[in-house]
């Protein structure tokens, strides 16, 4: 494979930058991006680098962020502010190439190969950090490198605003002394089956038995030793849609609302608004929540999992009012809101069966077998229901999927 050259770009401090560009008093302040700063609960969401500098850090408690810093500006999140900051910047990514892969709301890949055949890649990195600066009034780093994972790991390594190149000849002096802890893509319960197994460093993954690995650790370990080795051969994919994990929404209403006819309205509202980013997305998820604010900020959430999972407006409305209908004590509300998490590719999970659908999937009954035999001799690919397969693009190849992308919509429960 020709050798790529791949961007990282990752916003520093994005809420913080936003709000501090926002309001330029704000600059060179220590603030910081929380739940409920008005009655100093809740943890911190982010923070600048300011207030960094003192010790404040993100997943801080409110109460002990004012207690080591009095002076810490507390601010609530803005998301609407933080959707158009980051549209604007990806608006920039996307004016020097296509291959524009967002990853979160504040980070994507970009694929400059054809680029830095005529130019060197550090100039364009360094036009590209200076013009998100001017332009949008918000620092980033930028990591350059052959590949993703590389490309990631060396965005991590300056900030604020650095540019930082990673070439896989330098993997065994700059990652390989590292704890796997540090790895991209390793978290605490990962890092704690490799430390069991004797790998304690980035290094040590690298050179491990690979097939000591795969027994212990299965595909996932197979690929981290790869990229311990320098190793991701993954495209950067405008089509891809980043790692949602929940979707939601909510709205925050003009009165202090106690009439149970308009919030049903309004759940019913949400659970459509819900259902249609999941269909845009081919997602669905077990998980139901609610989130309500009372007239005084009281903020409760509950949820419940599911046996099967939902995506249609009908089933996700059901089970959020009958969470809310058990849990409301009829206090005056301000804010409402309605998510399914735990979601993934609504062509590999099942829907919620119940008693408005199960004549449906009765009815199937003999299909599912024959095709469960199918599948079993043949393989899981030999078969797609025709709703999930009508709506597949099917390139030359035949072997990819596209999804409807909206990037933006859902971040607000995405980072929270």
């Amino acid at each position: 494979m020709a050798s790529r050259v791949i961007f990282h770009i990752d916003m520093n401090s994005f809420y913080a930058s936003v709000e501090q560009s926002h309001d330029p008093e704000l600059k060179g302040k220590a603030i910081a991006i929380a739940g409920n700063p008005k009655e100093r609960r809740g943890i911190i969401v982010t923070c600048s680098y300011e207030a960094r500098a003192h010790g404040i850090y993100t997943t801080m408690q409110v109460h002990e962020a004012k207690r080591k810093l009095p002076e810490l500006i507390l601010l609530p999140p803005n998301f609407d502010r933080y959707r158009v900051a980051s549209k604007a910047m990806f608006d920039i990514l996307r004016s020097y190439t296509d291959l524009v892969e967002p990853v979160s709301i504040d980070e994507g890949y970009l694929d400059v190969t054809e680029l830095a055949a005529e130019r060197h890649a550090v100039d364009i990195a360094k036009e590209l950090q200076q013009r998100i600066l001017s332009e949008l009034d918000l620092p980033c780093s930028i990591g350059i490198a052959p590949n993703k994972f590389l490309a990631k790991t060396a965005s991590d390594m300056k900030k604020p605003r650095g540019i930082t190149i990673l070439r896989k000849r330098d993997i065994g002096e700059k990652l390989w002394p590292l704890p796997v802890i540090e790895m991209h893509g390793v978290g605490e319960s990962t890092a704690a089956k490799l430390n069991k197994q004797g790998i304690g460093t980035i290094g040590d993954l690298a050179l491990a038995n690979p097939g000591m690995i795969k027994e212990k650790m299965g595909k996932n370990g197979v690929r981290l030793q790869d990229r311990a080795n320098g190793i991701d051969n993954r495209a950067v994919d405008p089509d891809s849609i980043y790692d949602t994990k929940s979707v939601g929404t909510s709205t925050t209403l003009p009165i202090d609302e106690t009439d149970e006819a308009n919030l049903k309205k309004i759940f019913r509202t949400l659970s459509e608004k819900v259902a249609k980013r999941l269909e845009t997305k081919e997602l669905a998820g077990p998980t139901v929540s609610i989130q309500t604010r009372s007239s005084d900020w009281q903020n409760r959430t509950r949820s419940v999992t599911l046996k099967n999972t939902v995506w249609k407006a009908d089933d996700i409305y059901r089970t959020a009012w009958q969470l809310f209908t058990k849990h409301w004590n009829g206090e005056p509300l301000r804010l409402v809101g309605v998510t399914v998490s735990n979601v993934a590719d609504k062509g590999e999970m099942t829907e919620q069966l119940s008693i408005f659908n199960f004549q449906d999937h009765a009815k199937d009954e003999p299909i599912l077998e024959l095709m469960s035999k199918l599948e079993t001799k043949f393989g899981k690919s030999v078969l797609v229901k025709g709703a999930k397969a009508a709506k597949l693009k099917r390139p030359a190849s035949g072997s990819e999927t596209s999804f409807s992308k909206d990037f933006l919509d859902d971040h607000d429960q995405q980072r929270k």
